[in-house]
């Protein structure tokens, strides 16, 4: 069932777990890993120590997912995606292929982040820098190649286009794309 599980950590993986050949769960620092119930992670991922998954997580192959991570229930994590250490993300969540979730970075329920969207943390881009990821608030939607730089806010309902780069802070409910992103359009009534 697992490819690789570290020595004194505990794993706690709720029922029906389908879990391919080349997973390692709980892998580098101490601490306890917990998946919750009807997980499908795919082959070559790796989910470090010290993370808690809720129920009905899946994944595509090849997945990281690093240390003092939170994740919630009914989430989607593509192929080939990082979710960094110390991110928190919410309930119905999809992160598609290739995604890059950089340390720090909280995305609350029902968002959605396109493939190969990227997430920075570190502004001034050098070790032992303060970092600070981009918050994506509630039923925003990320496109694909989109580019969020440290620190930024993504409005809740807000939508940020395809090859974007977010260089300000999204209001709720508004479009956004370009580079620098700009506002296209405003959402009309309620969120």
């Amino acid at each position: 069932m697992l490819n690789s599980v570290s020595e004194g950590n505990r794993i706690k993986i709720g029922g029906n777990p389908k879990i391919e050949e080349g997973v390692a769960i709980g892998r580098s620092s101490e601490g306890e890993v917990k998946i919750g119930d009807n997980a499908l992670i795919r082959s070559g991922s790796i989910i470090y120590s010290s993370v808690s998954i809720g129920d009905n997580f899946r994944t595509g192959h090849g997945v990281l997912v690093r240390e003092e991570t939170v994740i919630g229930n009914n989430v989607l994590v593509g192929s080939y995606s990082v979710v960094d250490g110390h991110c928190k993300i919410g309930n119905n969540v999809s992160i598609q292929t290739n995604a890059y979730v950089t340390a720090y970075t909280v995305i609350e329920d029902d968002a959605f982040i396109g493939p190969r969207a990227v997430t920075t943390n570190d502004k001034y881009m050098y070790y032992g820098a303060k970092l600070t990821g981009p918050t994506i608030k509630r039923e925003a939607r990320i496109g694909a190649n989109a580019t969020i730089l440290p620190g930024i806010i993504i409005g809740e309902g807000a939508i940020v286009g395809s090859g974007a780069v977010v260089t300000r802070d999204v209001p709720p409910g508004v479009t956004v794309a370009g580079n620098p992103a700009r506002i296209l359009k405003k959402k009309e009534g309620k969120l």
